[in-house]
């Protein structure tokens, strides 16, 4: 290769999930609705 390749890419990621889907994501209903019956189990 030629020269230094600065950049850095990363693989993981820091940010929660729930920081990164926004509040209003139509999805967000169907997750509290999983996590209610995952919680009975």
């Amino acid at each position: 290769m030629r020269g230094d390749d600065d950049k850095q890419d990363f693989i993981f990621s820091y940010i929660s999930p729930e920081k990164r889907v926004p509040a209003d994501h139509p999805l967000r209903p169907v997750k509290e609705f999983a996590d209610d019956i995952l919680k009975g189990m």
